[in-house]
């Protein structure tokens, strides 16, 4: 343990918790009365004339806390204190008759830390000794008597609290098997703690020092479980020591709290994660000879969700539906509102609607669950006979699907019937249109963020007959199902230079003989 450093002059009134000292950057202030003085002197009630004359001040911004403030003081001059406090460079205190010159006189530097010290000794006994941070600049101590007193005290520039755990502690902690105050070792345990615990939660953001005495480690380590950054033994402390303390629990309580931060966003994003994997739609093909395969790429990032949605599903008389859709916008409403938009359309597909009665269903409900009148959503809807060798086709302001078959170069089925997209016009008709498919064939649904990208630094974009040679080329060199799907995605984002800005959804279905 350190050894108690003798002090060869008179302890400042600031620093035994009796009176501020005027800090070189400050104005004239408000402190706090030792005991005796008139109420109407209090800091916590007395208000600064704004018409007192100042001389030679040296920072014009107003301090707006009130009580016991090192920076600050009741005087007419921010030298000399003529209040019933004690200033920093001369000062007289008319409470206990003292009368001292402060060593950080010298310092024309504002401080760096401002400490709260909440003691109540009534005496008055020096705790806190001169206090200099690492520049050699003066720590501000406010000192604070009790909780309601602290709290005043407790602004947003305070960087470490002091607490006294010989503090009295709150009447209702008192109300125990000691009879009131008087009983024995363990309510006053109870006490100390119940302290520490009130000024955690009244400064949750504040680094904490407690204070107890040599014999007393085991109460200090407990403070430490409880939450304090450190204890420390009052009746050897020093300068030195106690300014070291204060900077290392002020950085402690930085970084503990940097890390509690960064594990909370990390747990949020996780959950994140799993809501929007979720919220991924699980294929329900079971039975049906048709092949499966997704690409799913959103345009926010480190998201999982966009505003792109499909889904697939198989109704009990062998009919695959398979749709894919695209809300306008990119950010978490929007795949929200995807999200609601797909489970609508599987429970309605399940139900037995199709064609222009589902997409006519599904366009009230956009408009009952969008956030704007403005939100709209593309979709396309195929129905697929389950003999596989023909389909239905529903577009809605969405680029029509790329139909490839054996012998036969990919193509684009028709698009000439194309409805609007959903929000746009009220009681409007989607036709369905029906193709002939074959029977070896694959069918790929996909979203206009794969066609929009660029291509290379200009401004021209991929666009549908980009993708449609791209596709070609790929099934020319043996690619099918997720190798297909992962290439063509590859090779937009590579033409585009980067990371598209669009969300991206792409849906394969192949049929073999």
């Amino acid at each position: 343990m350190p050894v108690p450093v003798p002090r060869q002059r008179a302890i400042p009134a600031v620093e035994c918790g009796q009176a501020p000292a005027a800090s070189p950057d400050s104005g004239p202030s408000k402190e706090q009365a030792p005991p005796g003085t008139h109420p109407a002197e209090h800091p916590t009630t007395r208000r600064e004339n704004p018409t007192e004359k100042r001389e030679k001040p040296t920072d014009t911004s107003p301090d707006t806390s009130t009580g016991t403030d090192s920076r600050t003081s009741t005087g007419t001059d921010s030298r000399t204190s003529t209040g019933t406090g004690t200033d920093s460079r001369t000062g007289t205190d008319t409470g206990a008759g003292r009368t001292h010159t402060d060593r950080t006189t010298q310092s024309a530097a504002p401080t760096n830390l401002t400490v709260l010290l909440i003691e109540d000794d009534p005496a008055g006994s020096p705790i806190v000794p001169d206090l200099l941070d690492q520049a050699g600049k003066p720590i501000r101590v406010r000192t604070a008597r009790n909780l309601t007193e602290a709290g005043r005290l407790l602004t947003d520039d305070v960087h470490c609290i002091l607490l006294d755990l010989a503090l009295s502690a709150p009447a209702p902690a008192r109300t125990s098997a000691d009879g009131g105050g008087n009983g024995g070792g363990d309510a006053e345990d109870h006490d100390e703690l119940a302290v520490l615990r009130h000024v955690l939660e009244l400064a949750p953001r504040h680094a904490v020092l407690a204070l107890t005495s040599s014999s007393d480690a085991e109460r200090g380590a407990e403070a430490v479980a409880v939450g304090a950054q450190d204890y420390l033994f009052r009746d050897e402390l020093d300068g030195r020591l106690l300014s070291r303390a204060i900077r290392y629990a002020v950085e402690r309580k930085r970084s503990d709290s940097a890390e509690r931060r960064l594990a909370e966003g990390r747990l949020r994003a996780q959950e994140n994660r799993r809501l929007e994997r979720g919220l991924l739609p699980t294929p329900l093909l079971a039975g049906s000879p048709l092949r499966f395969a997704a690409r799913y790429r959103p345009g926010r990032s480190r998201a999982l969700l966009g505003g792109d949605f499909y889904d697939v599903v198989r109704t009990p008389d062998g009919t695959v539906h398979a749709m894919i859709g695209d809300v306008c916008g990119h950010g978490p409403d929007e795949a929200a509102l995807g999200v609601e938009l797909r489970i609508a359309w599987r429970a309605l597909t399940l139900a037995g609607l199709c064609g222009d009665e589902l997409l006519g269903t599904l366009q009230q409900v956009l408009e009952h669950e969008r956030s704007d009148d403005e939100i709209f959503a593309t979709l396309c809807a195929v129905d697929i006979s389950p003999d596989g060798r023909r389909a239905g086709l529903c577009l809605a302001g969405h680029p029509s699907p790329l139909l490839s078959r054996p012998g036969e170069p990919a193509r684009l089925l028709p698009y000439d019937n194309n409805g609007p997209a959903l929000g746009l016009l009220p009681g409007a008709r989607w036709p369905r249109m029906q193709v002939e498919l074959g029977a070896e064939w694959s069918l790929m649904l996909y979203t206009d963020g794969l066609i929009e990208g660029h291509v290379g630094e200009g401004r021209e974009r991929l666009g549908q007959d980009g993708m449609v040679e791209m596709v070609r080329r790929q099934l020319a060199e043996g690619l099918a199902g997720e190798e297909l799907l992962r290439a063509t995605v590859n090779e937009v984002r590579e033409l585009n230079g980067g990371e598209l800005a669009d969300d991206v959804a792409v849906v394969l279905l192949d049929r073999t003989a």
